[in-house]
């Protein structure tokens, strides 16, 4: 069994081969065409003949469909080795900032899970991050899924993984933007700034440190914005890219 604890379970009954995962050779991008509701009900219809691995919601909503051990219906020859995240959306739309962040995710357990190397791939023999339609006919003709909008995007998708990754060494990587811990209380990059900071000297640190970012978190890093020197905004408890460059380096 391979489930991704931070998405919501929500298993179908149909449209998938169980134990049918051959190997994971990486992650595709797909756009659902659609709410994240109608294809929640869609994929639970025997009509359909269709599923995905995961599904991502415009609001950062994450649901895993099908265990990673079982194959999707996603991407047709493409389903043997390779997992499927479907985003809320139509065709021409970007992802949201949440739902970019939730692709990283998925991305970075695939990474830690399949050892899946966080790079773009174009290549359906290849490896990676890739989109439904480079794989042509054999994927099912849907050459312009997720359309051009999404592609553009799955740079950023690689970046925001290789900073979770890079978190849960303990090591901070360049700041993972102004959204990353309201639309992510649970990341190893919180532990990562756990560590920093009770090596800062905070070791009444609240989580622990831990993996998930509270409010009491957020207090506990606006005592430490203080007690560097930081006013108004750059102290009121939320990284920003002043405050999160100065943990960054050590300080004694």
């Amino acid at each position: 069994m391979a489930r991704f604890s931070g998405a919501q379970w929500r298993p179908i009954p149909v449209n998938f081969t169980r134990g049918g995962q051959d190997s994971v050779h990486g992650v595709v991008v797909h756009i659902m065409d659609g709410s994240l509701s109608g294809t929640d009900s869609w994929f639970r219809n025997s009509a359909a003949q269709a599923s995905s691995h995961f599904g991502t919601g415009k609001d950062g909503s994450l649901y895993q469909w099908v265990d990673t051990a079982d194959r999707a219906w996603a991407q047709a020859d493409g389903n043997r080795t390779w997992l499927s995240v479907e985003n809320e959306g139509r065709g021409g739309d970007s992802l949201t900032d949440a739902q970019l962040n939730r692709n990283a995710q998925v991305l970075a357990w695939a990474h830690s899970v399949y050892g899946v190397p966080l790079q773009v791939t174009n290549d359906p023999n290849g490896n990676g991050l890739g989109w439904h339609g480079m794989g042509g006919s054999a994927w099912g003709g849907h050459t312009s899924c997720p359309g051009s909008a999404v592609r553009a995007q799955l740079s950023e998708i690689v970046r925001r993984a290789q900073v979770i990754v890079s978190g849960s060494s303990g090591a901070l990587e360049p700041f993972p933007g102004a959204q990353w811990f309201k639309n992510n209380p649970v990341s190893p990059i919180v532990t990562a700034m756990g560590k920093r900071l009770v090596a800062e000297g905070c070791s009444a640190y609240a989580s622990g440190p831990g993996p998930r970012w509270t409010e009491a978190d957020r207090l506990s890093y606006a005592k430490w914005q203080r007690k560097r020197g930081f006013t108004g905004a750059d102290a009121d408890g939320w990284p920003g890219k002043t405050t999160w460059d100065a943990l960054r380096v050590p300080h004694n």
